[in-house]
């Protein structure tokens, strides 16, 4: 058949089936649980022909997996310095920066509690076996580092001597018994010896993550406040940024590979397969249960106690975009409907929603932060390690953080977790059994993280509505990144083409930004 398009005129774009829309939109998802079933498949298969012990074989066999697990790693520095220092650079403008310090005020709080109840969850429910806290005690890591010099640590960590030593070594304090010099009790004329405490620094291998999240903040804000002269660097680093998150999109496809490899590998090897079952169901109920407290009492209770409305209402008004953030499993996705919802249902100022709702989208995770603190604390169960109260502080930290820097990364999850592992000391092999999970716990920590991006946008308009002037006041940029402006598809044949930055004057009683 003839083309009838006239020169000049667009041909008319092909219409995508449903079934086929919906398969491309989560290809990665598919494949995932397909590895996660091969895996398990292979693993208990081999179970009959090779040794739980056959470390040999087993080794070869993840090797895969670990290729996997090494370029997460690799592309953790870069990923962490970029993000933050670009985020802090490019926050706040005469117009915006009192909303802009607010909203990142909020986000940082309501992080920092998900990260807390997290916390809370996994230390009382203790989802790890009953047999690893034996192992715990038979053969768990032992320090004899009390916990003023572990509070101490953790403050030295924040402020590493040597921005490159902190890329590959931690230093803490290690505390050493010795024998002092013979005494004479004056007393009695007997000489004694007493055993002292001394005190010394060690070198662990491992990224003082602490150390290089505090120097990419302090960066940020001073490239902030430079202004024109900070531009070329602040360039430099969202170019980096950008890269970097292209980078950690192209490993990410990799990574049914190296998870079916991974799951197979511990299945042979694991003695207990049921009690690593059982572990996963705790696990994966503390997490929900975690993210409901947050999502249904935490949340809804700062928005009652900042505005005195109702937050039922609040929430019945953006349940549309809550399933679609549930269905994608994308906070970045579901914007388009998070800003219709706000808009056109809970009135909120559209200037006011134009930056908080792009940059929440962005940087509030707090369903990600809780699940992130929660499943590294189980894997220090399962592998029978005591945290230390300092430890507990760098997850909550770390985890906040990574949260930040990792959003907009499909499977963001697995990189965060890495990052948050990593900062501890703790084995990232571990995750394995938690990733054949977390595409169903993604889909509810999403739905969180939307939720708390809304709760935001309300609080945020209850105190700033009468600042911006939704009908051409004081215009807002947003500084967003090609990741961050990926779309939901909606029901019509075309996708949206609202991309969040479009900075005219809409009336928003007349806004439908899932068919801009």
């Amino acid at each position: 058949m003839a083309d009838t398009a006239q020169p000049g005129q667009e041909r008319p774009k092909k219409k995508v089936s449903l079934g086929r829309q919906i398969l491309m939109d989560n290809l990665l998802i598919i494949l995932i649980i397909i590895a996660v079933f091969i895996g398990v498949g292979m693993g208990l298969g081999l179970r009959g022909v090779w040794a739980y012990d056959d470390y040999k074989k087993i080794w070869y066999l993840e090797f895969p997996g670990r290729i996997l697990l090494n370029m997460l790693k690799m592309l953790i520095l870069p990923l962490i310095v970029s993000s933050l220092i670009t985020g802090m650079a490019s926050i706040g403008s005469q117009a915006t920066g009192k909303l802009g310090g607010a909203a990142v005020l909020y986000y940082m709080t309501t992080t920092l509690f998900a990260v807390i109840i997290g916390i809370v969850m996994v230390l009382t429910i203790h989802p790890g076996s009953e047999d690893d806290k034996a192992k715990l005690r038979q053969e768990g890591k032992s320090t004899d580092a009390k916990p003023l010099d572990s509070l101490l640590d953790l403050i030295s960590q924040c402020f590493p001597e040597n921005l490159v030593t902190a890329c590959f070594e931690r230093r803490t304090t290690e505390i050493t018994k010795e024998k002092s010099d013979p005494r004479t009790n004056e007393t009695d004329n007997t000489t004694y010896t007493e055993i002292l405490d001394k005190y010394g620094l060690k070198r662990d291998r491992g990224t003082n993550v602490l150390g290089i999240v505090v120097f990419s903040i302090a960066l940020g804000v001073v490239i902030n406040h430079l202004g024109e002269e900070g531009l070329p660097l602040k360039n430099f680093f969202k170019s980096l940024n950008a890269a970097t998150m292209i980078l950690i999109n192209v490993v990410i496809w990799f990574t049914p590979i190296g998870i079916m490899f991974l799951i197979a590998g511990k299945f042979i090897s694991t003695d207990d397969i049921g009690q690593v079952l059982s572990d996963l169901g705790k696990y994966m109920g503390t997490v929900l249960g975690g993210l409901f407290i947050h999502g249904f009492i935490v949340l809804p209770l700062i928005y009652f106690v900042m505005t005195r409305k109702n937050p039922g209402r609040f929430a019945l008004n953006m349940a549309k975009a809550l399933f679609t953030a549930w269905g994608t499993a994308s906070s970045s996705a579901t914007l388009p409907l998070t800003m219709d919802c706000l808009v056109n249902k809970n009135n909120v100022n559209l200037n006011v929603v134009r930056f908080v709702a792009p940059v929440g989208a962005t940087i509030n995770m707090d369903g990600t932060a809780l699940y992130e603190a929660v499943a590294c604390i189980f894997i220090a169960q399962i592998n029978g390690m005591n945290l230390s109260v300092a430890d507990v502080i760098v997850v909550s930290l770390t985890a906040t953080a990574a949260a930040i820097g990792a959003a907009g990364v499909p499977q963001a999850g697995l990189v965060t977790l890495v990052i948050v592992l990593t900062a501890v000391g703790l084995p990232t092999e571990d995750v394995t059994f938690i990733l054949s999970i977390d595409w169903f716990l993604d889909r509810f920590r999403t739905a969180i993280n939307v939720w708390g991006d809304s709760v935001g946008a309300g609080i945020l308009n209850h105190f700033f509505r009468d600042t911006f002037n939704s009908d051409g006041g004081d215009s807002i940029e947003l500084n967003m990144e090609p990741n961050e402006q990926k779309l939901a598809q909606t029901h019509d044949d075309e996708p949206p083409k609202y991309n969040g930055v479009n900075n005219e004057a809409y009336d928003p009683s007349e806004v439908d930004f899932t068919k801009l």
